[in-house]
């Protein structure tokens, strides 16, 4: 793209634009835009060409829109071709393109072929479980949980209990039902005061039963051990075998039946089961249950699972053996899936091995990154190895914090609550750099529209921004709109890589908005003013302010041509008597001249009045040196007023420094009823200063403000009485 065309109507504030704009010389255009102007607009309409949107107008969306964008043949940009670069507040995350970066297609290949299998088998045993436990939650999350402290450690935990299920032949709580025992209001009551007391004494009284049994054993034999031995006996033909047991209770009984076996266990379960102060005990754990209302199911189930009660006073352990049974239950998906997942142990760390030692390009932004801004803290890529495989999309970032005696890791919102705003600011650039090179590598033509990314940043920082953008802007893929209204930041990007003809500066007119070449960027003093003074009248008033500053450079605020200039720029008693000879005669001595303008008898004063009148006149646009004559006119007809109002010619002789805001503050003292003839004087006050003192390097203020605002100020002064 050589070109592009804009015509635009009704987009966001902008009633009409037109423009060209031309790249064959520059991959970049800057343009300065004033605030209010239509930076925003412009970019929020580029933003639209990139989302495939409409535009419109917010404020009157009834209004027609008009929207061509076109390249210099004629076709419209396509949305991807467009990247918009916005302001920090309105922060850009990552888009599809920047996951691409850290992907290496051989080693994902073969990482994913290698966890094919492993995805298959543990897809296979999370669905058997859900069916065991009958849980609606995250199986993987859940079990990780339960035998470790995190709950995406879901091999580690499964790998942790290999032996303990392995020498379990049975799945005793296998049909536990888990959301109904381990719901987030069970556990709740499970855990207060009264419950944990009542089943302390369940469980006492329990103990003691079974240690006077006859048969059975706490933590050995108990009467479900038995039971579980009894079904297996009969299942494997024991009996029918015509085989026998025997059972020591000070004699030996010997057993020779299924039945008989099942029947003596029965008798020993119930002589503890229907003791009376156990059923004490437990009528009192079931009246506790019937007070809170919320576990209602979880009472109806404990009715017929009255054993578990016995579990309930540690429920972590709890948790691991149901988890244990469930596992049991599918014990053979369980161990193929160990099986594979082992077996591609060696050969993953191998590819993650090889992954580490690939360099990737989201490391090499992170790499500029941390080479040229300037902020308490480095970049590191903490998951490079998973995406560089393809597991994760985005880079997981980490922090160092570096105080310059001492680093420290943090994490990422302590991070930002330690920054200052430009260091923030800085810190979003991370962002841009990423989409920029992944358009890069995918060797993308792209329109860039930056709009104020550099704004209110530290020079040291706005400096890297712009180095950057001027290295994009050596290469062969992308062209940039820079869109500003920092002139620092316009005026450098002009010098170091966009050249003053690719430099346009825009400005509201009565049609809309016109974006005119470039002007005042560098000296506008000595490139333009200075050698039309004694043939423009417009230019001499404006070359007043930059006189008055080289003679106080040069010989010092005490001098008598020092003193002329300042009666020029405020009302003094002699300001009305400074001739255009005069004012001649201070620039021939300055700069070793000896020319003279027609009417040298012509009071200066009365010149600034006529040709801020013609400013008034004047058609739309930039026109810096019209800003600079109104607020030259308005600050003199401003000081005049109060002036004569205050008559007090000795106060006014004494002021030395500050002269406006003097005047004001007496014109208060004496005038404070007079509100609409305060409130004009006030918004001089604030608007004028700045802007007639003006330093070669310091042009903003007075480009920054509308024509049309001074224009209506100057009037205002005009109209006081």
């Amino acid at each position: 793209m050589k070109a592009l065309t804009i015509d635009l109507e009704n987009c966001y504030g902008i009633r009409k634009l037109t423009a060209t704009l031309d790249f064959s010389k520059s991959n970049a255009i800057a343009v300065y835009a004033p605030n209010g102007s239509m930076k925003t607009s412009l970019a929020q309409t580029f933003q639209d060409i990139a989302s495939g949107t409409a535009s419109k107008d917010r404020i009157f969306p009834a209004r027609p829109c008009k929207r061509v964008v076109k390249d210099d043949a004629g076709a419209d940009l396509p949305p991807d071709s467009v990247l918009v670069v916005r302001p920090y507040e309105e922060a850009m995350g990552h888009t599809p393109k920047t996951s691409t970066l850290l992907v290496n297609p051989a080693l994902r290949n073969e990482y994913d072929t290698l966890h094919a299998e492993i995805d298959a088998a543990k897809d296979a045993l999370v669905k058997a479980l859900r069916e065991q436990s009958k849980s609606k939650r995250d199986i993987e999350k859940e079990l990780s949980a339960a035998f470790t402290a995190n709950d995406n450690k879901f091999y580690i935990a499964l790998n942790r209990i290999k032996d303990e299920v392995a020498d379990r032949p049975d799945a005793p709580l296998k049909d536990v039902p888990y959301d109904l025992i381990f719901d987030e209001k069970v556990q709740a009551f499970l855990e207060t005061k009264d419950f944990k007391t009542a089943i302390d004494g369940f469980i006492k009284k329990y103990n003691e039963l079974l240690a006077a049994s006859t048969y059975f054993k706490k933590g050995v034999f108990t009467y479900y051990n038995a039971a579980q031995i009894a079904k297996q006996l009969a299942d494997n033909g024991f009996f029918a075998a015509k085989h026998s047991v025997n059972l020591n209770a000070g004699e030996k009984k010997e057993i020779t039946t299924q039945k008989e076996l099942e029947d003596l266990i029965a008798t020993e379960k119930e002589a503890i089961t229907n003791d009376k102060d156990l059923r004490k005990k437990f009528a009192e754990i079931e009246k506790l249950i019937q007070k809170n209302v919320t576990v209602r199911e979880f009472e109806a189930y404990l009715q017929n699972h009255e054993e578990l009660l016995t579990k309930f006073a540690n429920m972590a352990d709890f948790r691991q053996e149901v988890w244990k049974s469930y596992i049991e239950s599918r014990y053979p998906l369980y161990v193929a899936l160990l099986e594979k997942y082992q077996a591609a142990e060696a050969k993953r760390k191998a590819i993650e091995e090889q992954a580490n030692k690939e360099r990737t390009q989201w490391e090499d932004v992170i790499d500029i990154f941390n080479d040229r801004f300037f902020v308490p803290f480095k970049l590191e890529a903490s998951n490079r190895i998973d995406v560089i495989l393809g597991q994760q999309e985005m880079l997981s970032l980490g922090f160092v914090f570096d105080d310059g005696t001492e680093q420290a890791p943090v994490d990422r919102a302590a991070l930002l609550q330690a920054l200052s705003t430009g260091e923030k600011k800085a810190f979003y650039v991370l962002n841009i750099l990423f989409e920029i090179e992944a358009r890069k590598k995918a060797g993308q033509d792209t329109l860039i529209v930056v709009d104020d990314i550099a704004d209110s940043f530290d020079y040291k920082n706005k400096y890297a921004i712009i180095q950057y953008l001027m290295d994009i802007a050596s290469g062969p893929h992308f062209k940039q709109l820079l869109l500003t209204h920092n002139f620092d930041f316009y005026r450098t990007v002009e010098s170091r890589f966009v050249g003053y003809g690719n430099c346009r500066m825009a400005s509201k007119t009565s049609h809309g908005v016109a974006l005119e070449p470039a002007a005042g960027i560098k000296n506008v003093f000595t490139k333009d003013w200075k050698g039309a003074f004694f043939n423009e009248p417009l230019k001499k008033i404006a070359c007043i302010s930059f006189m008055r500053n080289l003679i106080e450079y040069t010989r010092g605020e005490a001098d008598p041509e020092f003193a002329k200039l300042t009666s020029l720029l405020h009302w003094k008693a002699d300001s009305a008597g400074i001739t255009v000879s005069d004012l001649d005669a201070t620039y021939n001595g300055l700069f070793a001249t000896s020319e003279s303008s027609p009417a040298g008898h012509r009071p200066v004063v009365d010149l600034i009045t006529e040709e801020a009148g013609n400013c008034l006149k004047a058609p739309d646009g930039i026109n810096f040196a019209n800003k600079v004559v109104l607020a030259i006119a308005t600050r003199l007809a401003a000081e005049r007023f109060m002036v004569m109002k205050i008559n007090d010619p000795a106060f006014v002789a004494a002021i030395t420094s500050n002269q406006t805001a003097a005047l004001l503050r007496k014109f208060q003292e004496q005038f404070p009823t007079e509100r609409d003839v305060l409130s004009t004087l006030q918004s001089v006050a604030l608007m004028t200063p700045e802007n007639i003192h003006l330093h070669s390097f310091m042009y903003e203020p007075i480009l920054d403000m509308s024509d049309v605002h001074l224009r209506k100020l100057y009037c205002a002064v005009l109209d006081l009485k």
